[in-house]
């Protein structure tokens, strides 16, 4: 009973120390930043709750992820704080996704755009052959020589767009959490190559609230859309 009881409590523990620094309470004042139009009311929000949470967000990221060794990291941890002050109205709360999952994206996104800018002096510049191979093989199985045809980041813009106009279709509730989490990773393909399968499915996940048999089952369903894009896309290229 005692160690049952204790167990318990070390769990409860372990929770609060994960997410003690961005509660309920700082993804309520997000909510009410956006939403508000006072200066002052916007301002203290911020002050109070904000920044604070976006500034151990930004920390947290950094030794996560080993993003530590980037040259300047300690002005480049100041730089994304500051950025994230400018983005915080394209957080969308009414998707459906927490401030939380969304913020952590977009913040280790933009680290790792900070990486790959650090990397393109001494090496080409990363395509998408990778993940292009990954989601060939395990979602369409189509020929190799598909990507030699069109440049992968043509490639990935038009299927962006295509995306966008899902939205217009009649989808259920949890196809459009899944949509919308998928749009959140594919916000900027610059970055795409970093994710593999097990990665994709945790974030979307993540984003969601879903759990893994549903994320899995409703990008099934989206699995058809994406089928019609590429049949589409292979003609006008042959």
């Amino acid at each position: 009973m005692w160690r049952e009881k204790n167990m318990t409590q070390i769990q409860t523990k372990k929770k609060r120390r994960k997410n003690y620094y961005f509660t309920k309470e700082h993804e309520e004042a997000i909510i009410k930043y956006i939403a508000s139009e006072d200066r002052q009311v916007r301002t203290e929000l911020y002050v109070s709750l904000i920044q604070p949470a976006f500034s151990e967000l930004v920390d947290k990221i950094t030794y996560t992820y080993k993003f530590t060794s980037l040259p300047n990291i300690d002005s480049l941890r100041d730089e994304c704080k500051i950025w994230l002050t400018t983005v915080i109205s394209k957080f969308k709360p009414e998707k459906g996704s927490k401030a939380f999952s969304y913020f952590s994206v977009i913040t280790k996104n933009w680290f790792i755009h900070k990486v790959k800018k650090n990397s393109q002096k001494t090496r080409r510049e990363v395509q998408y052959e990778e993940v292009a191979k990954e989601i060939e093989q395990k979602h369409l199985s189509t020929e190799n020589s598909y990507y030699h045809q069109r440049s992968q980041k043509e490639f990935w813009e038009h299927l962006w767009k295509e995306i966008e106009t899902w939205d217009k279709a009649t989808l259920k509730p949890n196809e459009k959490k899944v949509l919308e989490a998928i749009k959140i990773l594919l916000a900027d393909p610059d970055h795409i190559e970093i994710f593999n399968k097990k990665a994709i499915y945790l974030y979307i996940r993540e984003i969601t609230g879903l759990n893994t048999k549903q994320v899995v089952n409703n990008l099934n369903k989206l699995r058809e859309k994406y089928r019609n894009f590429k049949k589409k896309w292979t003609e006008e290229i042959k």
